[in-house]
């Protein structure tokens, strides 16, 4: 499953590959399939991880059913006896992995929401004491929990290409200022009511990156929520400010490209088997200390 979940077409189904998921487009729904690629730096590897897309697909779901009656989502179903032919005979391939959602005209948006300074906020911080271009007090140090939560939105970039931060009045040009507005509130709201959570499971929630997509004129979540791909996630009894935190997500990965100097473009690179493993039982540590249940792999 590192690669690819299904072949390219099925039935006339066009599948569409992003950095993690497969798409195919079902005309008023979609089925996503999670896949265990991993990308880093908006690469994607060459070694998948294992059971990577259903601890994904797991941990969406759970957060969807958690933020129900706060947020609408786009979850229809993630069972395979729910989909529709040819795809509910693929239970092998799909079980787990993937989900059944509504198609939405999705917002150019990618909304980050910040509860401490880490990765190239830090970095940005250190230099110009912003970051993207909020202002902050002096004096934080690294991996330091923020005055206050801020939103720091991005562009939402093609597959190859790299994101870019961009400030709140750009992204009111991109969408609209009621749009804008609206993920803006409600991914923040978000953000504090999950934090406020995990941190009932000893987990602390770094930051995270919420997508929204439009479907019968109402704003909706979108793509994952909350998962190890889209967040970082620091193990609280561990946590301490000055230094690059434990993690139960890719940040594990993001550290050893660093050392070894990866140039953030191009060809991902092979793991090696050791990081592999880690990174995979990360995921699944994640999966079991927010849901409070035991990792089954799906096949």
């Amino acid at each position: 499953m590192a690669n690819v979940v299904l072949q390219t077409e099925i039935d006339g189904v066009q599948c569409k590959h992003g950095k993690v998921r497969d798409i195919y487009d079902l005309g008023d729904s979609l089925l996503i399939a999670a896949s265990d690629r991993l990308s880093a730096f908006d690469v994607i590897m060459k070694s998948g991880i294992p059971h990577k897309g259903q601890v994904l697909t797991d941990i969406s779901k759970f957060w969807f059913e958690f933020l129900d009656g706060v947020v609408e989502n786009h979850l229809i179903s993630n069972q395979v006896a729910d989909f529709p032919p040819p795809f509910c005979d693929y239970p092998e391939q799909l079980a787990g992995r993937t989900m059944l959602v509504k198609k939405t005209k999705v917002l150019m948006v990618e909304c980050i929401v910040r509860g401490y300074i880490t990765g190239s906020g830090w970095k940005e911080y250190q230099r110009e004491g912003t970051v993207c271009g909020i202002e902050l007090p002096t004096g934080l140090k690294q991996c330091e929990k923020l005055p206050e939560v801020i939103f720091t939105p991005s562009t939402k970039a093609e597959l190859g290409a790299h994101d870019e931060n961009i400030d709140f009045e750009s992204c009111v040009k991109l969408i609209g200022e009621e749009a804008a507005a609206f993920i803006r509130d409600k991914s923040i709201e978000i953000f504090q009511r999950a934090s406020e959570y995990a941190a009932t499971k000893g987990i602390l929630l770094a930051d995270t990156k919420f997508e929204w997509g439009v479907v019968d004129g109402k704003i909706i979540l979108i793509d994952e929520a909350l998962t190890p791909d889209s967040s970082r996630f620091w193990p609280a009894d561990k946590y301490e400010a000055g230094r690059d935190q434990e993690s139960f997500d890719k940040q594990f990965v993001r550290n050893y490209l660093e050392e070894i100097n990866f140039d953030k473009s191009g060809d991902g690179v092979e793991l090696p088997a050791e990081i592999i493993e880690k990174t995979s039982a990360k995921y699944i540590e994640a999966y079991e200390k927010l849901t409070g249940k035991i990792f089954v792999p799906a096949q």
